[in-house]
């Protein structure tokens, strides 16, 4: 007779004795104590609306942790109505060892919760006997106080004791992630942040909720419920002015939580106006978002140099037909007015030669004079389509404006740019930049098919576009003076301070 010791090993080699373990009183426990604590979470507000999980050892002291069994929750499952034989069991290498039975109508089809994959590089990585992650609103709220921070800080909070490693003077940082569609996408990301921040027993995901571990399931519950009361305590503070960060608790301070006139301490409440952010951001490009020189020697020369290219090779299309029927009746006015360096354009019946021939040394004049007319412009974004696509050209913008432009994004500031080059030119130069595609921080685009940008009435047609209450809610970013005179006259756009590199703080 062969005697076979019942242990986790066995799972997955000696079925029988794989079998007697699952069903052993450490797996039982276990399995109850993970539904009790759903359904305690659930009336906390951690796992509402079946979203939130557990994971956890099977604590067994013959078995070294890194061998042990885990537990995972289901997704799907409504928490509060929770049962042991919910409960999924997999093995220390990750492998499905037991699976709960499917239930009649109403209830979802069983599948182990979206955070396994968290859960488990979690244990990997820390080695915990629990893990706790938590939907709970406090958690989501004080990742949103301050969009751009990568860190929750906060000192001088009694309950910042119950967190492991940590007394009443330490600061508690613990690293936020950003979220993504599904959970466990967020492996790789908290994976890092982990690694980063060795003192943590927590990491935070921004706009959804909390990942907390512990020692134990004890450990892991009381510091998550530090971790919670701790947030809520930074949520008040924050509603009051207060810093939460600094070991007075003081007034907060410009730049830390809200942005106060003049970098005064902002109180709400006060008799102290809390400045407030603009609703919409308008943006130059020349000389503000993208280097002089780049439009002047790289554009320029690369639309002069190749619209005859540009003209043979598209010259039947109906895109082209309409370039050249704009050129045509610019030019006629051009030379009604005497406009130096205006040539009439033969009728097409002369021949498609002659025809481009009149028509490159028209565009070679007019971007000599860098006339900002909607003509020239919307044959300039084809030749440079062409330019874009073909990697022979690459837009160039400024090292700030793309840090910029993600701070804004996160602020929930829109982003529009006005130039007089033309939409499509605008989209190519953002959607091919040295810091690769910026379009996704952009709204919308605006040219001079809304009017000249050194008339007033433009901008009054922009804030009509972007459908703002005032003028004023709109700041305008731009290098020319006379273009910034026009803006505010058109009825409290507001200015910045200084001109470009551009960054809003």
């Amino acid at each position: 007779m062969t005697a076979v010791t019942v242990t986790p090993e066995n799972c997955g080699g000696v079925s029988t004795a794989c079998q007697a373990y699952l069903e052993s009183k450490a797996v039982q426990d276990t399995r109850s104590l993970m539904s009790e604590l759903c359904r305690h979470f659930y009336t906390l507000g951690w796992m509402s609306g079946t979203g939130g999980s557990i994971a956890m050892k099977v604590h067994d002291d013959s078995v070294p942790r890194p061998r042990q069994l885990i537990l995972l929750s289901p997704s799907g499952v409504q928490k509060e109505r929770m049962e042991p034989e919910d409960m999924y069991v997999l093995s220390a290498d990750s492998s499905i060892l037991s699976s709960p039975s499917p239930k009649p109508y109403p209830n979802k089809a069983p599948k182990c919760t979206d955070s396994a994959a968290v859960f488990l590089k979690a244990f990997e990585l820390r080695n915990p006997g629990a893990v706790i992650h938590s939907h709970g609103m406090e958690s989501c709220l004080v990742t949103m106080i301050n969009p751009l921070a990568k860190e929750f800080r906060i000192t001088h909070m009694e309950m910042i004791k119950g967190i492991q490693g940590h007394g009443y003077y330490d600061e508690l940082v613990i690293p936020i992630i950003e979220n993504t569609a599904h959970e466990h996408e967020l492996t790789e990301s908290l994976a890092k942040a982990i690694e980063a921040y060795p003192r943590s027993t927590a990491v935070l995901v921004r706009n959804h909720g909390i990942y907390s571990w512990g020692d134990s399931w004890i450990s892991a519950k009381t510091q998550a419920e530090c971790y919670h009361y701790l947030f809520d305590a930074a949520i008040k503070l924050h509603q009051m002015g207060l810093d939460w960060s600094s070991p007075s608790h003081g007034p907060l301070q410009y730049g830390k939580g809200t942005l106060a006139d003049g970098g005064k301490a902002g109180i709400i409440g006060s008799s102290l106006q809390i400045k407030p952010l603009p609703r919409c951001i308008l943006l130059d490009i020349e000389g503000t978002t993208t280097p002089i020189s780049f439009v002047t020697d790289v554009l320029f020369p690369y639309a002069r140099d190749n619209v005859g290219r540009h003209l043979s090779a598209t010259f039947e299309t109906l895109e082209t037909q309409d370039d050249i029927k704009l050129l045509r009746s610019q030019v006629e006015d051009d030379l009604a007015k005497g406009v130096p360096g205006a040539l009439p354009i033969p009728p097409d019946e002369v021949g498609k030669e002659k025809v481009m021939a009149a028509l490159v040394v028209n565009i070679e004049a007019m971007i000599k004079a860098d006339r900002k007319i909607t003509a020239l412009k919307q044959l300039q974004g084809h030749i440079w389509r062409t330019g874009f696509q073909n990697q022979e050209l690459k837009g160039v913008v400024f090292e700030d404006v793309p840090v910029a432009l993600e701070k804004w994004n996160a602020l929930g500031i829109k982003v529009y740019i006005y130039s007089s080059g033309s939409r499509l030119a605008q989209r190519l130069l953002f959607g091919y930049t040295n810091h690769g595609d910026l379009r996704k921080y952009l709204y919308g685009f605006f040219d001079t098919t809304v009017g000249n940008k050194k008339e007033t009435n433009s901008y009054v047609e922009i804030s009509e576009s972007l459908g703002v209450d005032k003028p004023s809610e709109v700041v305008f970013l731009t290098d020319v003076y006379q273009e910034a005179v026009a803006a505010t006259n058109a009825g409290g756009y507001r200015l910045p301070r200084t001109f470009p590199p551009i960054i809003l703080t």
